[in-house]
């Protein structure tokens, strides 16, 4: 293998430096721009950038290599294309390339548990440029899809374009979450493919009717998925569309399943614990301790936990606060997480960086809240998002991902016979509390369920209690002559 040319390596380590990659990383990435220069050289390429960095991650993928060695791979050749100026394919406009901050072995030591790059745009830094994330997208053999927004992408009528466009600013309008414009939108760009791009001002309620109908037979989707399409398209109809919807009372609909949550343990729940590295043994924990919905508590800031109380306030689903006590047996591990928050805000004040994200325009009520303590993640995430557009550098919190990769692992270790999902620990709490004879308007506020109807499902996931438990007569004692 011949070694990287000299006019090319000091370019690349200048890129490495510029884009603030670490400096126990930089001998990676050198090894994979050589590895990928020594294969264009066996491998005559295409012309498409985009095309080589696939033929590439592929081989790569052939040899054994791990979708982790395989993404920060795709990152080295990016770096090196956008050295190389060369010429982004038609559909290739961004990459995604992990910063971190200066060296501080002692803070990265807590954190280096693969809390690293992701697919969102707020923790990761998107680099003009070169090749793009699509090489590493469902096209290739074990490849993520990183870009999560394709439903607001142009497409070849511009009709739906617009419309997709007013949807997302209805949606915006209302305050309602990014999850939901996202699942949104994806529905409607689903219901332009089913009509083939048919115009939007031409449909009426008859096109939704036949799309349902054709959901519920044909592709027998569940009863909650079939809601979701439902509720999308009438409020494309409604909000952005302005036409009459229809009562829609005569679509076949998906049967609704009678869901029973899944509860573990206090053993089970240990067992998973043992097997988590941190940060994600402190999140599941308050995931149980405190019922919390997993973005519940990665949206935790300092601000919301009050140890003298010994309270936890949430902001929760509908921007609706509640408050729940915090677990005793956690305390001190939460103080020792704040201590952790409180020495990467130092660090972080010192380097000059803008601070953390907030939400909507927050930051013009309050324009130095971004660098106040109380404003900072709780569960903050290790790497750094250069803002598009700025020289500036923000923190994002942990991304569920993570969380969610770090408990499957888990799980699996301990050998559980349960499907094990981080809502799991929200239901367990929910019905340990239950068999503690606690009151079920108490454990509704608690979780911050609207309807009570909602948390009444937890009453099937124990067994009966009372003094009359429920058992055939056939079981009765004789009564005594």
């Amino acid at each position: 293998m011949q070694p990287i040319p000299p006019h090319i390596l000091a370019q690349f380590n200048n890129a490495l430096h510029q884009q603030a990659v670490t400096e126990s990383a930089h001998g990676h990435y050198r090894k994979w721009l050589r590895y990928f220069l020594d294969f264009r050289r066996k491998y005559p390429p295409p012309e498409d950038t985009s095309e080589q960095l696939r033929l590439f991650i592929a081989k790569l993928r052939t040899k054994k290599q791990t979708r982790w060695q395989c993404t920060q791979a795709a990152q080295a050749i990016a770096l090196f294309f956008d050295t190389q100026r060369l010429e982004p394919s038609s559909h290739a406009n961004s990459v995604v390339v992990k910063p971190s901050p200066p060296a501080r072995p002692h803070i990265h030591a807590k954190l280096r548990s693969r809390n690293t790059t992701t697919s969102s745009t707020h923790n990761s830094t998107i680099l003009p440029a070169t090749t793009a994330t699509s090489s590493l997208s469902s096209d290739t053999p074990g490849g993520k899809r990183y870009n999560e927004w394709r439903c607001l992408a142009k497409t070849k009528s511009k009709a739906w374009d617009d419309a997709v466009e007013k949807l997302a600013a209805e949606i915006t309008v209302r305050h309602y979450s990014r999850k939901t414009l996202k699942a949104y939108a994806d529905w409607v760009r689903k219901f332009q493919h089913y009509l083939c791009d048919k115009p939007p001002d031409e449909l009426s309620a008859v096109e939704v009717k036949q799309y349902l109908t054709y959901l519920a037979v044909q592709r027998r989707v569940a009863s909650s998925t079939q809601n979701q399409a439902f509720n999308a398209l009438l409020f494309l109809f409604r909000h952005v569309l302005k036409q009459d919807f229809g009562d829609q009372r005569d679509v076949p609909r998906a049967k609704k399943s009678k869901y029973i949550p899944v509860v573990l343990s206090r053993r089970e729940i240990d067992a998973i614990l043992g097997h988590l590295e941190y940060p994600f043994d402190i999140v599941i924990s308050l995931l149980y301790g405190c019922g919390l919905r997993l973005f519940e508590c990665l949206n935790l800031r300092v601000q919301n936990f009050n140890f003298e109380e010994g309270i936890l306030t949430v902001h929760g689903k509908g921007d609706k606060d509640r408050t729940v006590p915090l677990p005793q047996k956690l305390i001190p591990r939460l103080k020792a997480q704040l201590q952790v928050v409180s020495e990467i805000h130092n660090e972080d004040l010192a380097a000059g960086y803008a601070g953390v994200f907030l939400v909507d325009s927050l930051e013009k009520k309050y324009p130095t809240a971004a660098k106040e303590f109380i404003w900072q993640w709780f569960f903050p995430q290790k790497g750094l998002t250069l803002i598009p557009g700025t020289t500036e550098r923000r923190r994002y919190h942990l991304h569920d991902s993570k969380v969610q990769e770090a408990l499957k692992n888990g799980a699996r270790k301990a050998k559980l016979t349960k499907r094990v999902k981080s809502h799991t620990f929200r239901h367990s709490f929910a019905t340990h509390l239950l068999q503690a004879n606690y009151d079920i308007r108490t454990i509704q506020t608690m979780l911050g369920h609207a309807d009570i109807r909602t948390t009444m499902i937890y009453t099937h996931c124990i067994p009966s209690k009372t003094a009359k438990e429920a058992k055939s007569p056939m079981d009765f004692e004789p009564a005594q002559q």
